[in-house]
């Protein structure tokens, strides 16, 4: 159950099929509690990694791997950081593919953020 203190950011990964970045910036402080990711197309040859980073470190808990094999759009990852997580108001939160699938493929990310104090 989401609490009044969770916002939702979302982002876009114009293809998780070539290695690259993508940044997304948060209006508010908080600890990023989940990451979903939902892709728009299937892809093919290898899985694709995802990470993701708040100034340079990487989030503990924070990767994904969308999985080649039976891929299809609309299949929902997500993760559950636990530490390196928290991010400031108008800090960047880094999303990287590792680019090794094949087939160009949207990628949406949401993150759930928690606001503390």
């Amino acid at each position: 159950m989401r609490t009044l203190n969770d916002y939702f950011l979302t982002g876009k990964m114009t293809t998780i099929s070539t290695a690259g970045s993508y940044f997304v910036t948060a209006p508010d402080g908080g600890q990023i509690i989940k990451i979903y990711t939902s892709i728009k197309n299937a892809i093919t040859s290898v899985n694709a990694g995802l990470s993701f980073e708040i100034a340079g470190t990487a989030v503990t808990n924070g990767g994904i791997t969308v999985a080649y094999s039976g891929s299809a759009a609309g299949d929902v990852d997500s993760a559950t950081p636990s530490a390196a997580n928290y991010i400031a108001e108008g800090q960047a939160i880094e999303m990287i593919t590792d680019g090794a699938s094949s087939t160009a493929c949207e990628c949406e990310v949401t993150f759930v953020i928690r606001r503390i104090g």
